[in-house]
């Protein structure tokens, strides 16, 4: 469903951010990257390596392994076809590992544009909560995925993957880390 509205963020170096005394410093963005699949202007591609590849590259660029992730913040199109596709891609950079998967937008609705901050904020929070915020009226069970459904405190939870699905191609992936 769409919907209006989105977050910002205030990103800087962390010294900087200590040395004016900041007063909450949430996480840091560890690694990041992004890839495109030139399949067509409005559709997905309907082999998500591309995906799975930026999930990756953006796990090794923080120096972690996929193992590290402790929570996923997906992308959720909320399409069958769609969601099927990062169901694969995700298997293909975990495994048979169920890593906590969630989609908080479905509480918002699809922001667009100014979706990938909230997700950015949502997992900033996470990680300095130790929260995972809920996937809500989502339908049947998504092969394999350990989705979220309702909030959940966790402990050591250190690091979080947040990815995206746009329009034309484009797929990125961000890791943040607690401080």
């Amino acid at each position: 469903m769409p919907a209006e509205g989105g977050a910002i963020l205030l990103v800087e170096e962390r010294e900087s951010a200590l040395g004016r005394g900041a007063p909450s410093v949430y996480a840091e963005i560890a690694g990041t990257a992004s890839t495109h699949d030139a399949h067509h202007i409005t559709d997905a591609a309907p082999d998500p390596r591309q995906y799975a590849r930026a999930m990756r590259e953006a796990i090794a660029r923080a120096g972690l392994r996929p193992d590290d992730i402790g929570v996923v913040f997906a992308d959720g199109a909320g399409t069958p076809e769609r969601d099927a596709l990062e169901v694969v891609a995700l298997t293909e950079v975990f495994g048979s590992r169920a890593v906590p998967v969630t989609v908080p937008k479905t509480m918002t609705g699809r922001l667009c544009s100014g979706g990938a901050a909230l997700d950015l904020a949502w997992a900033a929070l996470a990680l300095a909560d130790q929260v995972i915020p809920p996937t809500v009226n989502a339908g049947a069970e998504v092969g394999g995925l350990d989705l979220v459904r309702e909030a959940r405190t966790v402990s050591g939870l250190s690091a979080a993957l947040v990815i995206a699905r746009g329009s034309g191609g484009f797929n990125s992936a961000a890791v943040l880390t607690a401080v």
